[in-house]
């Protein structure tokens, strides 16, 4: 390492916070995506910590130089670098859409397990990912799950561009399905009792808490992506009273929830005939962060 490239390290060392919600990113791997992005080889910090870095010409260390200034004053590591690796996937990244979490990879992975039993046996299994933001979940399903039909929604059109571009560059345009809408509101068409899981990392934070939110997330991120109504569960309570409409009889409904928000939502689960077999998903904290519910055999009110 250069007399240069240390000393960036040390200035990033001395003003360097760990984020809770992205804990792959280091000062080390920062400035090695930095470096990546500068020499125009863009990487996300999990791919460039075990990067190669090429040499910099002088126009390039003054990128370097320009990208880490942004990243001190608070514009995130993938947006500056435009990836972002998400459960074996290097994806493209930008304010379009909310930057995937390493913490939805615990919902990313329960899902690809009920996905592969569903699309055991030559089933033409069928899974649908609201909210799906830059595409992460539902392409993570449409990599791992060989013979499974993938559709994702958004309700912005940039997020969906995104997920489509994103598509297009790990070479899932074809396996993939993006559409622009309302929650479920794009699959009202032909998907009613057919879908095997019906996936969802929705906003959920309370509109209240916003504005104290980090302002790397709040100023640099789309709001629409986090700001989850007054308490926070506008969306899970619509997805959870009409997602029984779509999925199919033993099928499951599968969703990220906000920190606190897993209790009640497993109640409202388990007092309601449409779902049985629920299941709550904890972090490394024993925080519940995710819900699994299976779609019950009865018919019951509105969500038969």
């Amino acid at each position: 390492m250069t007399a240069a490239s240390e000393r960036r390290l040390r200035t990033l060392q001395a003003h360097w916070q760990t984020a809770h919600d992205k804990p792959e990113e280091t000062p080390e791997n920062t400035l090695q995506a930095l470096w990546s992005a500068a020499a125009g080889m863009p990487l996300s910090a999990v791919a460039a910590t075990a990067a190669v870095l090429p040499d910099l010409d002088a126009d390039a260390e003054q990128r370097l130089d320009a990208l880490l200034a942004q990243r001190l004053a608070g514009v995130p590591l993938a947006h500056l670098t435009g990836r972002q690796h998400f459960l074996g996937l290097e994806l493209l990244a930008g304010p379009e859409a909310l930057i995937p979490r390493r913490e939805t990879e615990l919902l990313g992975r329960a899902a690809i397990e009920l996905a592969r039993a569903a699309a055991t046996h030559g089933r033409n299994a069928i899974a649908i990912d609201v909210c799906t933001g830059s595409g992460n979940l539902a392409l993570a399903l449409a990599l791992h799950v060989d013979g499974l039909r993938v559709f994702g929604a958004d309700l912005s059109e940039d997020a969906v561009a995104l997920a489509r571009r994103n598509a297009a560059l790990l070479g899932l345009s074809d396996r993939v399905e993006f559409r622009a809408g309302d929650l479920l509101a794009p699959f009202d068409d032909a998907f009613h009792g057919v879908v095997d899981l019906l996936l969802c990392n929705p906003p959920y934070i309370s509109s209240g808490k916003v504005g104290a939110m980090p302002e790397e997330i709040s100023a640099h991120e789309p709001r629409l992506a986090f700001d989850g109504g007054p308490l926070g569960v506008s969306l899970l309570a619509r997805l959870m009273q009409d997602g029984g409409r779509f999925v199919r009889p033993g099928g499951w409904l599968a969703f990220e929830v906000g920190l606190g928000q897993g209790a009640a939502m497993a109640r409202r689960l388990r007092n309601d005939g449409a779902w049985d077999d629920v299941r709550e998903l904890m972090d490394d904290s024993g925080a519940v962060r995710a819900l699994l519910a299976r779609r019950s055999d009865r018919v019951t009110g509105d969500n038969g």
